[in-house]
């Protein structure tokens, strides 16, 4: 049986445990929710472990070694302009926010870490990158080396610590459906819908219309561009695996080859248009699910926090999930929701890794005026 369906087992068994144990005031009731719970929590607290480290060592990794300084100028740029759109439209909500936009520049970022102020550290370690990628090529390759294989390493002990996710789940859903009885249920079975509803029609809204208008394409070669990759990656629930099928279909589509070669692999493996829909649906639902009012200054964290870790998203089973931990954090959601939400995954992960496979080909696309600097 694969960790997927042993991990929704989990949630199953939990949640039909917790429903027969709810609203029951019996000893053995109480005792077996209270040997749970503890469970549930060192799962999470494994995750949240893990978490912080993987993201950043992933983020400076990834960004100081994605391309030669003047190509990761542009992508600098561009990660820049968009991240002062976002600051400038939470600014714009109100001067409550003032004290929220001071608190993204920590005096001391280790303090920060160890305080759980996630945002701050991960915006750190996106501009530490930015910084690493103009140092010396030297210098920059010893450094990169160091963080990927940190990176590397904390893959390898989230792994491991999935491997317990069917145990953990389980201690998570017991108590959580002892306390919300059927509605747990149900509300699990409307966040799937909803996820896929929004990440098909986020596809359908920003894609589809960007790499047709701005594409060299028109429609129906557009979509036949993007269909046979896209039967792999949803199949396969693996972008890379898709790789291979989407840079033979830019080559078929007369794209110039540093669209096909190099723009594509490369957001394949940091832009994860799917990720940032499937999060936000995520972070929103759990909110709902354990009663959390977020506030202007919560739901801006929330979209900053969703752009830039998505950039950080490990290549393993349920690595989107995973990632998920900093967000919570930062917008001060529960991160033991995490654990439900990585039980019934496997259906949003293959819409998921459909519209991150969708939003690759649309950059290799439109970008296509990048050929002359990819020499």
């Amino acid at each position: 049986m694969t960790l997927a369906l042993r991990v929704l087992a989990g949630l199953v068994a939990g949640f039909l445990l917790g429903l027969g144990l709810s609203g029951s005031v019996a000893p053995a009731a109480t005792a077996t929710i209270g040997i749970l719970t503890p469970v549930g929590t060192l799962f999470v607290n494994l995750i949240r472990m893990t978490a912080l480290p993987l993201v950043v060592s992933m983020l400076v990794a990834s960004i100081g070694t994605m391309a030669a300084p003047g190509r990761l100028g542009r992508t600098g740029v561009r990660a820049v302009l968009i991240a002062i759109g976002l600051l400038a439209a939470a600014a714009a909500g109100g001067p409550a926010l003032a004290r929220w936009l001071v608190d993204l520049v920590p005096e001391n970022v280790f303090k920060a870490a160890a305080d759980g102020a996630m945002l701050p550290v991960i915006l750190f370690a996106v501009l530490f990158g930015l910084a690493l990628a103009r140092v010396g090529e030297e210098r920059r390759a010893a450094v990169t080396r160091v963080f990927e294989g940190v990176a590397d390493a904390m893959q390898r002990l989230v792994a491991w610590i999935l491997e317990l996710a069917p145990i953990g789940v389980f201690a998570l859903a017991v108590p959580l459906a002892s306390r919300l009885g059927l509605s747990a249920a149900g509300a699990v079975v409307a966040y799937i819908a909803l996820v896929v509803a929004l990440t098909i029609v986020a596809v359908a809204v920003f894609l589809y219309p960007l790499g047709i208008l701005a594409g060299p394409m028109p429609a129906r070669a557009f979509v036949s561009y993007c269909a046979p990759s896209q039967a792999i990656a949803f199949a396969s629930r693996s972008s890379l695996a898709a790789l291979p099928a989407a840079v033979e279909a830019a080559e078929q589509a007369g794209l110039p080859p540093a669209s096909a070669r190099f723009i594509l692999p490369l957001a394949v493996s940091i832009f994860h248009f799917g990720t940032a829909v499937a999060q936000t649906v995520g972070a929103l639902f759990l909110a709902r699910l354990y009663g959390v009012t977020l506030g202007p200054a919560e739901i801006a964290t929330l979209v900053v926090a969703v752009v830039l870790t998505t950039f950080a998203i490990p290549g393993i089973p349920g690595g989107s999930i995973i990632a998920m931990a900093p967000v919570l954090a930062a917008a001060h959601l529960p991160v033991e929701g995490i654990g439900i939400l990585l039980a019934v995954d496997t259906i949003p992960d293959m819409f998921r890794t459909t519209a991150n496979l969708t939003g690759a080909m649309t950059l290799a696309a439109i970008l296509r005026e990048e050929k002359t600097s990819s020499r």
